[in-house]
């Protein structure tokens, strides 16, 4: 079955953008950025990808999920379709329309949704973010993936914006960067039952 990936980047302070959404904070620039490369290709925006010579197939993901917020980041500067080499869902409850035919609006019941696309063939499904819903979808996220940056910018976008339940956490991967980049994969500890 697949699996729901929050793969983010944040703060060393927990936030995943300032207060506007904006993430000029984050190390766009280092040794890491070749890892996160070769790792993640898809998540590189489409836009992006020819500049960053990002030739790369798909490695961990076929589809993603945005908040209405994380969307309009692009959509400001004209991006409609971000992230082209995979099934891309947009969430909002405001939302008449999607704005691209190739982005798949969802207004109504976003974890039902979510639990629909776990039972689909496929590679797994990433969550773009934002921090409202990944608290929306926190029951169904079975790997948090994150991109600490070496900052703390006191206020912002948490990585859940909203009420989660207390989960342990258990790292199966990290790596530490000689500039303070960190890279940590975290399974959740839920009982089933």
């Amino acid at each position: 079955m697949r699996e729901l990936k929050y793969y983010v980047a944040c703060t060393v302070d927990g936030f995943i953008a300032r207060e506007d959404g904006s993430f000029d904070c984050f190390l766009a620039e280092g040794e890491h950025f070749a890892d996160l490369l070769r790792l993640f290709p898809e998540t590189i925006p489409g836009h992006l990808r020819e500049a960053l010579g990002v030739t790369a197939g798909n490695q961990l993901f076929d589809a993603v999920l945005m908040g209405r917020k994380t969307y309009e980041v692009g959509l400001k500067v004209g991006v409609t379709s971000p992230y082209p080499t995979m099934k891309q869902y947009l969430f909002s409850r405001s939302m008449t329309g999607s704005p691209d035919e190739n982005v798949e609006l969802v207004s109504g019941d976003a974890a039902a949704r979510v639990r629909e696309l776990k039972q689909e063939a496929g590679k797994d499904i990433w969550l773009c973010g934002g921090g409202e819903l990944a608290a929306t979808l926190f029951p169904e996220i079975d790997e948090i993936i994150l991109k600490v940056n070496p900052v703390l910018i006191g206020s912002g976008i948490p990585l859940f914006a909203g009420a989660v339940k207390p989960t342990e956490l258990e790292l199966t991967d990290s790596k530490v960067y000689r500039n303070g980049f960190m890279l940590a994969r975290y399974r959740l500890k839920r009982e089933h039952g």
